[in-house]
């Protein structure tokens, strides 16, 4: 049970890979990132307001911490989606994923600056080999092939941000409340926020175009079942290591690429995959073994 943490982050990730990949053949057939994100949210707020239902009174928490921590979590999801997908528009699907994945960085210095996890050179060494395995990966290495445009790289450093935010909201939610109420809380004010923003004339002809079963399937497998599955591992894991284990994600949407678009992988990204998917194993077990042996 010590891996049951790891386990469920890794699910999420896996079918967060695969939204990728259906919201790049989404961006391919025309259709607004923002609007694409708004789908993907609005449709998992669906899924988590009727489980809600299911038991309102018992369902309901009175906290007023726990309500922010969801409402930031939302925002968090809502600036992750949108800038990782506006990165991809504005740059390279290499420099979104290289630049939004910076993010454990970020939530290891906070960790250690609010005194939540101690900061260690194995943690900062499994980060580095982690993102120089994405780099291969995604080709980001080379200058020649990838656009990286201000406002992409702006937009992809705004996604990893947006992931620290809502890492810690959907922690410090986790440790209060029930998962149904954290995750309606949470994209709620996530769709409000899209909806303010989005082109409403393209989200209305969503509903009569023939990708309509896309965007469902975005939704269900990219927010509805990944995030039931995120903020239950989020439960027992720290946030150092939700961030890193969910770096498996672009490993994910390679294979989706391979599996379904026809893409094909050379060695280098082969060895990309390998250095991600060996790193974030090890630290996985090092960190399951280190909890176990405190307890």
């Amino acid at each position: 049970m010590k891996y049951k943490g790891v386990g469920l982050i890794m699910l999420a990730a896996l079918f967060w890979g695969i939204s990728g990949g259906i919201a790049n053949i989404l961006i391919d057939k025309g259709w607004d990132p923002i609007v694409i994100s708004f789908y993907r949210g609005a449709i998992a707020l669906l899924c988590f307001f009727l489980w809600f239902l299911l038991r309102p009174r018992l369902n309901w928490i009175t906290s007023a911490r726990f309500h922010v921590w969801s409402l930031l979590a939302g925002v968090g999801v809502a600036g992750n989606f949108t800038f990782y997908f506006l990165s991809i528009e504005a740059a390279s699907v290499a420099v979104a994923v290289t630049l939004m994945y910076t993010a454990p960085v970020f939530v290891l210095l906070l960790s250690f600056i609010l005194g939540k996890e101690r900061s260690t050179w194995f943690k900062w060494g499994c980060i580095f080999v982690v993102i120089i395995g994405i780099i291969l990966l995604t080709g980001a290495y080379n200058t020649e092939s990838i656009s990286a445009s201000f406002l992409g790289t702006m937009a992809g450093i705004g996604s990893g941000l947006s992931y620290v935010l809502f890492i810690f909201g959907f922690k410090n939610a986790a440790l209060i409340g029930k998962t149904q109420t954290a995750l309606t809380g949470a994209f709620l004010s996530f769709s409000l926020i899209l909806f303010i923003f989005m082109d409403k004339r393209e989200a209305f002809e969503v509903l009569t175009s023939g990708d309509i079963t896309w965007f469902i399937l975005l939704g269900i497998l990219g927010a509805g079942i990944s995030f039931i599955l995120y903020f239950n591992g989020i439960r027992r894991t720290a946030p150092t290591t939700a961030s890193m284990v969910a770096m498996i994600e672009p490993v994910t949407a390679s294979l989706f690429g391979v599996l379904v678009i026809g893409t094909y992988l050379t060695l280098i990204q082969l060895l990309g995959m390998v250095l991600i998917l060996a790193t974030i194993t090890v630290f996985s077990v090092k960190q399951a073994t280190e909890k176990a042996v405190e307890k």
